[in-house]
């Protein structure tokens, strides 16, 4: 593929992630919305911890930013302690969920079975699914990088119909750069980004694949944001550390796409 595209609305999500009380994600959220003052362009999204859900979409009101939860249970009800479903993060205000980060996958033993039933449980629910997908530092060295995101992507969207496609997000997120201010660079994220959209348009063939926005996350930051946002295969970032913070987050979110870094044509 080339890297010829138009450029879509790009979906700027920040994952707070098992950080922030009620009172400081309120405070966060009302800096900033007076940050990002009128609409950037681009679509503002945030993920914070289920407790605080309720009291962040009170927090954000008329702002121009979307609510999102960072994981779901694939039952909408049942004897699931610790859980929580589909409809309870619409009932909260949610537009999005978060499925199959990698922190779920290594910490809480998802599979790409249970991340798929979670991903179909979401759009049965009628949410938007952002589906992560990325290799770790072993995959990478051993090259394996295509088959692993190409499997998390497979299976992850296994029975997804084309007219749902149109409700889906992919956010690539090469694990071995998760919090370790170790960013891929351009022209890896650009690589794979490049694989996914091929696998993509096999998967649901254009025009239903379009509207899918491929985001890159891992050490997203205000220094790095233009250079990968200039590349036509990435969409948007999802970002971790840098979105506890109104004025890093805010910049991101209006980063500056000067320049379009374009890939030579690739056969896949």
């Amino acid at each position: 593929m080339t890297g010829n595209r138009p450029v879509k609305t790009a979906l700027i999500a920040g994952n707070w992630k098992m950080n922030l009380t009620a009172e400081e994600g309120i405070a966060l959220v009302q800096d900033l919305a007076g940050r990002l003052g009128s609409p950037s362009g681009n679509e503002v999204l945030l993920l914070p911890p289920f407790p605080i859900l309720a009291a962040i979409g009170a927090a954000i009101g008329d702002a121009a930013i979307e609510l999102g939860g960072q994981n779901l249970h694939w039952e909408a009800s049942g004897p699931y302690t610790g859980e929580v479903s589909g409809p309870m993060l619409r009932a909260a205000g949610c537009r999005y969920v978060l499925v199959g980060h990698s922190e779920r996958r290594s910490h809480f033993g998802e599979t790409d079975r249970t991340v798929n039933r979670k991903v179909r449980a979401a759009l049965e629910c009628g949410l938007r699914v952002i589906l992560a997908v990325g290799e770790n530092e072993e995959e990478r060295a051993a090259g394996r990088t295509r088959s692993t995101v190409r499997s998390h992507l497979l299976k992850g969207l296994e029975g997804v119909a084309a007219g749902e496609a149109a409700r889906i997000e992919i956010a690539y997120e090469p694990i071995w750069a998760i919090g370790t201010g170790t960013t891929a660079t351009v022209e890896q994220a650009g690589e794979v980004h490049g694989w996914l959209r091929d696998d993509l348009r096999r998967l649901f063939p254009p025009p239903a694949d379009d509207p899918i926005r491929i985001l890159y996350g891992g050490s997203v930051t205000p220094e790095n944001v233009d250079t990968l946002m200039a590349r036509p295969e990435i969409d948007g970032v999802l970002v971790g550390g840098a979105s506890l913070q109104a004025e890093s987050f805010a910049r991101i979110a209006r980063f500056q796409r000067e320049t379009t870094i374009a890939l030579p044509g690739k056969s896949c």
